[in-house]
């Protein structure tokens, strides 16, 4: 060999070492640049949703505008009764009699009523935002808490000269906190309890107001500020919340409830005209908003939105005969989306009497009305003038007063947004507003009040149209923005895969030459430079957001990237160009059934029965394809088909798990007969060309047998105290501290033996399943368990299915096809293994969605971790949770990352492939994200877009994780032999 070789041979091959380290050197420095560029995109991108979806429609700036016309009432007694439903209120219970008597009678005899529609999210705080501030709560509130204000916001109190507040500490404070001419007082946390009837709540609340008028007798300062005009007074009811939540709103504690709060309000009634003897106080009784009939409230449906609405007192019509269509306005748009124009409920007994429904905003110009004041200026609600007892010149000016507060929105987010662009686009039909006003202002002077009403509306609701069109106002540019740069990091990956994981880069450039190959890439990143320049002149001259400018860096460079690449994109073109017809077809086949993946996928996040039918198909056609191909008697296509369909009943159940200590014990004896079976054909394949690659052995196996029989036991005793501490806990409602060590050791000792196992395939991922067992079994509550056992059925199945299909084609394919390596001997990236990365992310999604909703709080069940931990710890809990939902993926990526060591392909080729899938579903649940409904759609929205924004960090972080536990997988050398071309 050496006298062959000669001096020139070894020059020639040290050559050729030294170029491969080199481009060792410079592949691991573009990888690690690569993953640093992605997690930087990802999580400027992620955040472009707050720009776009979550801008808050709050502007500062504008002067309140004070009324025209003599207030009607002197002070204002608001009463919410926190998930009163509609219909619970207005109809009779099985005995005929109604539970609202008192209210009932001021409807017939003395006020007007309705139902008030609340829009998504039906929740307390954005109701109580509506109700009392008059616009619809900021989106933007879903991702920064509850008990913190977003943004700072006028509202009724602001206006108030006084404002006395009672109720709860999750709501009064909101509106008072920070408000210096407020009395108020809240009971603490723990007295909302759901064990108990929660009407004492309520109770409390007007006891505290009663005492209030009681001290004021005895206090000369505290009665003065009790008989000034422009007081409000606001009663927070939580009661029928709370019961409702606990009991159900059909339960007699709830509907009891309804009794409490209309017995309240007729105390705070007969207390109110004792004290004043004056018939200057509006009453207003309603709620924030329903109760569905599972005891919650959130989403849009009727029984949520719909809620009683009841004013009475100064200032306030009289009932008045129906109308013809039951309706005062049949035109009216709710901003709920359900229709309103059918007749009231024939139980509600008050077919005689007009119901007047409002949108929950126009309570706050109704408010301010009543009480002679400025609306709060944020505002969007309209005045319901059918509640409004005035003359009609007093009408109209009440309504222009409502217009003009809302028109000043729109012309101060005209001028902000006019101030700050170079080209501004107008909102035309209101181009012409103050010459309208001017007209209105006339026909008043002249007492043409019908025609000056008519063009006051018109105005008002063209200035809410002008609010929206300067609320999207970016959103065009942005989303434009946004989904090029995603496209651009999409192209930017796929050339990277091609130029270091295939043997394209190297077949397609070998005949080109590098010159004047810089000066190109040099002009190509000056005008990139150029670009950028102007782009951050203009975000700074139009005072843009630096994030706008993150968003434009990012796609600007990205598309420069591509572009400095043109030489190998013309080069690529003239390839594939000269490719047989047949290859184009294989191609544009392999690009289809990816999207229609990518796509199954997208639906899959919101219908998890989807999985089913996908494991059911795949089980078929995976069996029928290898009982064609193999030519040897075998019962894999039998166990691909048997796995795929066991895997396939767990996304038909429902995602808010069910207490079954029993499936947890199942779910143990299942995983030991899993393991005790492929530890079985582990050791028993010896000499089998089939599975010579997944089954080998260089190391004593007396000790790994008994690894092997520690690892059950652990798994036994899992399934032991899984019964123990349960039965325990239910018994004395607390763990023992025995149980609680004896867990904690289970859980943390048999992660650590895999690490001693065996080093083949095989054996190593079934140490893998049997040591991660214990810990699933202990944070199991039901059929979670058994699905572990059925995901490791189905990663069996894609092992022995990649293995027979790497048998198939050795031989046939290889030769031809593999004549070129990447680095380490792993041979180049085929258009075939693209199956590989598409099977990952849908066993990667199945361990998101398999026993549940991981971006639902359903999956969140707490009783998961009561076999470590009891007593309240929040982030102990959370990181239990959390690790639960991870080990199932954790399984996922060591037999991803073991399949790739069994095919000899670079894992972070397929890792940058996965990445370019997430994307193509990023670009997806980036136009799916909502900032309108219930908290729960909002939310889940966001977080599917950002669970697959994440992955390029997540998959990562798990990849990093499971290589302590894959790194050592050993593959027998004599089945890649003729897979060498190095």
């Amino acid at each position: 060999m050496g006298g062959s070789d000669g001096i020139l041979g070894r020059k020639e091959g040290e050559g050729m070492i030294s170029e491969a380290r080199r481009r060792k050197k410079w592949l691991k420095r573009r990888e690690r640049w690569l993953v640093i560029l992605g997690v930087i995109l990802h999580a400027v991108y992620m955040l472009s949703i707050f720009d776009i979806y979550f801008k808050t429609p709050i502007v500062h700036g504008m002067d309140p505008v004070k009324p025209r016309f003599k207030a009607p009432a002197k002070r204002l007694v608001l009463l919410v009764a926190d998930g009163l439903r509609a219909d619970k209120f207005f109809e009779p219970d099985s005995e005929g009699n109604y539970r609202a008597p008192f209210l009932r009678s001021i409807i017939k005899n003395k006020g007007r009523w309705g139902v008030s529609h609340a829009r998504p999210p039906t929740e307390s705080r954005p109701g109580h935002v509506a109700i009392i501030a008059g616009f619809y709560e900021d989106p933007s509130a879903v991702t920064k808490g509850w008990k913190a204000n977003p943004v700072e916001f006028d509202s009724v109190f602001n206006r108030s000269r006084h404002t006395f507040s009672y109720g709860s500490p999750d709501i009064v404070p909101i509106f008072c906190g920070a408000l210096e001419h407020s009395t108020w007082e809240t009971y603490p946390h723990e007295f909302e309890d759901f064990a108990t009837d929660a009407s004492f709540l309520d109770e409390w609340s007007f006891d505290q107001f009663q005492s209030l008028l009681n001290r004021s007798n005895e206090d000369p300062k505290l009665k003065e500020l009790l008989l000034q005009d422009n007081l409000v007074i606001f009663l927070h009811l939580l009661g029928c919340d709370s019961n409702g939540h606990a009991h159900r709103p059909f339960s007699s504690i709830y509907l009891n409830n309804v009794k409490v709060v209309d017995n309240i309000a007729q105390r705070v009634y007969a207390l109110l005209e004792d004290y004043y003897k004056d018939n200057s106080t509006a009453y207003i009784f309603t709620a924030d908003h329903g109760m569905s009939d599972k005891g919650s409230h959130g989403d849009g449906h009727p029984s949520n939105t719909d809620t009683p609405l009841v004013v009475w007192g100064a200032g306030v019509k009289y009932p008045k005969p129906i109308s013809r269509d039951g309706h005062s306005d049949h035109d009216f748009h709710f901003v709920d989306e359900h229709t309103h124009d059918m007749p009231t409920p024939v139980d509600w007994g008050l077919n005689g009497i007009e119901r007047v429904d409002v949108n929950q905003a126009d309570i706050a110009p109704l408010m301010s009305t009543l009480l002679g004041l400025p609306c709060p200026v944020n505002s969007v609600g309209n005045l319901p003038l059918g509640y409004v007892d005035m003359i009609e010149a007093e009408e109209v000016e009440a309504v222009l007063a409502n217009t003009k507060q809302i028109l000043n929105q729109f012309l101060r987010k005209s001028q902000i947004k006019q101030s700050n662009s170079l080209y501004f686009k107008p909102f035309k039909p209101l181009s012409q507003h103050f010459s309208l006003l001017e007209h209105i202002e006339y026909l008043i002077s002249v007492r043409d009040y019908q025609i000056a009403m008519s063009l006051t509306q018109k105005l008002r609701s063209l200035a809410l149209q002008g609010l929206h069109y300067f609320q999207t106002y970016d959103w065009l540019m942005l989303m434009t923005v946004i989904t090029l740069g995603y496209l651009g990091w999409m192209v930017y990956l796929i050339l990277h895969v091609l130029q270091s994981y295939t043997s394209l880069a190297e077949k397609i450039l070998k005949m080109e030459q590098a010159t004047e190959q810089k000066n190109k890439i040099g002009k190509v990143y000056l005008f990139g430079c150029l670009l950028m320049g102007a782009i951050f002149v203009l975000l700074y001259v139009e005072h843009s957001p630096p994030l706008y400018h993150a968003y434009f860096a990012m796609t600007v460079f990205l598309w420069t990237q591509i572009l400095s690449e043109c030489r190998f994109v013309k080069a690529l073109w003239r390839h594939l160009s000269g490719k047989k017809f047949n290859y184009a077809i294989k191609l544009l086949a392999t690009c289809a059934i990816s999207i229609i993946f990518l796509e199954f996928l997208v639906n899959s996040f919101t219908e998890r029965k989807l999985y089913t039918w996908c494991f059911l198909i795949v089980g078929i056609i995976a069996s029928l394809y290898l009982f064609k191909s193999i030519r040897w008697r075998s019962g894999i296509p039998i166990f691909i088909c048997f796995a795929c369909w066991c895997l396939s009943v767990f996304t038909l159940m429902p995602a808010e798990i069910p207490d079954n200590n029993e499936l947890v014990i199942a779910g143990g004896v299942i995983i030991v007969t899993v393991g005790a079976a492929a530890r079985w054909l582990d050791q028993h394949s010896e000499g089998n060309k089939h599975w010579s690659s997944i089954c080998y052995h260089e190391t004593d196996k007396s000790r790994h047998s008994m690894l092997f029989y520690v690892q059950v036991l652990l798994v036994g005793l899992s399934s032991i105290m899984v019964s123990l501490s349960t039965s325990h806990r239910t018994e004395k409602q607390e763990l023992h501290s025995i149980h609680q060590l004896i867990n904690w050791t289970l859980a943390g000792f048999s992660m650590v033996l895999p690490l001693f196992s065996e080093n083949g395939l095989l054996s190593r991922l079934t140490s893998i399943f049997l040591g991660f067992a214990p810990t699933f079994l202990l944070l199991s509550i039901g059929y979670e368990a058994v699905f572990y056992g059925a995901l490791a059925l189905v990663l069996m199945a894609w092992i022995l299915f990649e293995n027979t299909i790497l048998h198939l084609t050795k031989g046939k394919k290889f030769s031809k096809l593999e004549e070129h390596t990447t680095l380490e001997n792993e041979r180049c990236l085929q258009l075939s293994d693209m199956r590989i990365p598409l099977v990952f992310m849908v066993l990667f999604n199945v361990a998101f969605f398999g026993t549940g909703n991981f971006a639902s709080i359903a999956s969140f069940e707490i009783s998961s971790v009561y076999r470590f931990i009891t007593v309240f710890s929040p982030f102990l809990m959370a990181a239990l949770l959390i690790f639960k939902l991870f080990i199932p993926f954790m399984l996922v990526i060591c037999v991803f990352s073991a399949i790739t060591k069994l095919l000899q392909v670079p894992l972070l080729g397929f890792y940058f492939l996965v990445i370019l899938f997430s994307d193509v579903m990023t670009v997806h649940f980036f136009f799916l994200v909502r900032n309108t409904g219930s908290w729960m759609e909002i939310g889940n929205s966001i977080s599917h877009f950002g669970i697959v924004s994440a992955q390029v960090v997540f998959v990562l972080l798990l990849f990093a994780l499971t290589n302590v536990y894959t790194k050592d997988i050993r593959i027998r050398s004599d089945s890649l032999s003729s897979r060498k071309a190095v």
